[in-house]
């Protein structure tokens, strides 16, 4: 089996700037933040996301690292929608491609299957069609002659996803109670990479959690990296919650010039390890925002 532990600078490394990038997770939950605080410091830039989107998105449009954001909506869970990305969709900052949860799916799907689309009803009767007018339909080659649309697939130059744990081949274990959709985006990517809370030897999987759990295949990873506390701000659980006052400090801190440039330079202004004491030290009138 062979050994796939990267770095999160190898990781990087590995990605160009004009790349479409898939990121795991859904909304506030088991987000790759590890990664995407990587690609903050990086020259990547005109990047497509695709996302089922979070902070990964917000952040990234921040930074001016997008070009377009394909997506079945932005936020933070307890927060309706993440405050950068609702700038950058309204000044035209980005492009935006905005569907139906189920056709986003279909559309990872698609890819993950090395098809050029799926049909679906979704979008029929809603404004999906007007506003993306690149989306076509198709009639039914049976005799119903059904119209459906036609959801072209999603597919990614590369993926990034987090779990709990896995091992250094590449096997990826999810032990909250969703696994949401990381398989697809892996299966929908030309590069496929997983960070993970902790890696793990391959024979204590079992002690960890039951086979259910064990959802991601070494065959859709080409790099693993260890990332304590790699999805932090979003949740990971049952490792940890999502940190609510660190959440809302990052949406306090988006809505004043100052305030982001001094929440910019303490948390996201340094590599990985600082991120992680610097969460615990709240800068300047940010009170509670670290576990």
């Amino acid at each position: 089996m062979a050994d796939k532990r990267l770095s999160l600078d190898e990781l990087i490394g590995e990605l160009r700037s004009g790349m479409t990038i898939g990121i795991g997770g859904w909304g506030s939950r088991r987000k790759p933040m590890a990664a995407v605080r990587a690609m903050l410091r990086s020259d990547l830039t005109d990047l497509t996301v695709v996302s089922y989107g979070g902070p990964d998105v917000g952040l990234l449009c921040a930074a001016g690292k997008v070009r377009k954001v394909i997506f079945a909506f932005v936020t933070l869970d307890s927060i309706p929608t993440d405050p950068h990305f609702r700038v950058a969709r309204q000044t035209g900052a980005i492009e935006a491609m905005e569907v139906d949860e189920g056709m986003f799916y279909l559309g990872l799907l698609a890819a993950s299957q090395r098809v050029p689309f799926l049909p679906t009803r979704a979008g029929l009767g809603s404004d999906v069609l007007s506003l993306n007018p690149s989306l076509r339909t198709i009639t039914s080659p049976y005799d119903d002659g059904e119209v459906l649309v036609a959801m072209p697939a999603l597919a990614l130059d590369a993926a990034v996803i987090h779990v709990n744990r896995a091992d250094a081949g590449g096997s990826g274990q999810i032990l909250g109670p969703d696994p949401f959709f990381d398989e697809l985006f892996l299966g929908a990517a030309k590069r496929r990479y997983v960070t993970t809370e902790r890696l793990v030897p391959t024979e204590q999987f079992a002690s960890e959690g039951p086979i259910q759990t064990m959802c991601i295949s070494r065959l859709l990873t080409d790099g693993v990296i260890e990332t304590p506390g790699g999805a932090h701000f979003t949740a990971c659980v049952p490792d940890y919650s999502r940190d609510e006052p660190f959440q809302k400090a990052y949406v306090s801190a988006a809505g004043d010039a100052d305030a982001w440039t001094a929440f910019r330079e303490h948390y996201l202004e340094v590599d990985e390890a600082g991120y992680q004491t610097a969460r615990m030290d709240p800068v300047g009138g940010q009170q509670e925002v670290a576990r």
